[in-house]
């Protein structure tokens, strides 16, 4: 694993590149709170045939925390980001957050997304939750980042449900079932708003490729391209 500072677009973002120098790219995108080492057990299966870059979004891990937070702009540090490293159109897996992240990117460049993973990702839809809390001590991460993306997943910008519909790449949603927080009613409505879109469901909650690796990363790998070499780089 290569850890590399990437300048995405005047911040700094840490990225993890392992896997197959040739193989197809995947970038994978972790959720508020968690860091890109969140997804080592996903990354080191998919590193066999593929090409895999872990970011830390910023304010998280050993990336930038530049005191502003919003899921438009951890897109647009995605695509500085891909820029930067010269990936032009990788596979995405984001999971919570980083799933918002990801379907974001993918209505605004979808030219730029092969395939799309959106792993138990909060629904575009206005709905009712608890403030968090600040815990006791410093986090790993920036708080204010939590405060900012949880005011926006409450009451989310009006044009986020038309770009689910603006997706183009073929969509995989892996939701948690009845044990995750996020409403699975609603991730099945965001799957149906996806013209070229599946559900799958593998019920143990909100932290799927966590709880259940195996079956996670045997899912991914039946949706993702298979693995031919790619002059990505």
């Amino acid at each position: 694993m290569d850890l590399r500072m990437i300048d995405a677009g005047g911040i700094r973002l840490a990225c993890r590149v392992s896997g197959d120098p040739g193989g197809p790219p995947v970038v994978l995108l972790h959720a508020l709170g968690e860091d890109g080492s969140d997804w080592a057990v996903v990354a080191e299966e998919l590193g066999r045939r593929h090409r895999v870059f872990v970011p830390d979004l910023r304010g998280h891990g050993r990336s930038d925390r530049p005191g502003q937070y919003a899921f438009e702009l951890m897109r647009d540090d995605l695509g500085a980001l891909l820029d930067a490293l010269r990936v032009e159109r990788p596979t995405l897996v984001g999971h919570s957050m980083g799933g918002v992240v990801a379907y974001l990117y993918a209505a605004k460049h979808p030219d730029r997304v092969e395939r799309l993973v959106l792993e138990d990702t909060p629904p575009p839809f206005p709905r009712d939750t608890a403030t968090p809390q600040h815990p006791d001590g410093e986090p790993d991460f920036d708080w204010d980042a939590v405060t900012a993306t949880h005011a926006q997943l409450a009451r989310p910008p009006a044009d986020w449900p038309a770009a689910l519909e603006a997706i183009t790449a073929p969509t995989l949603f892996v939701a948690g079932g009845s044990r995750s927080h996020v409403p699975q009613d609603r991730i099945a409505e965001m799957a149906r708003r996806v013209a070229d879109s599946r559900l799958v469901t593998i019920p143990c909650g909100h932290r799927v490729h966590a709880c259940r690796p195996e079956d996670f990363t045997a899912t991914l790998n039946g949706f993702l391209p298979d693995g031919t070499r790619h002059p990505h780089r």
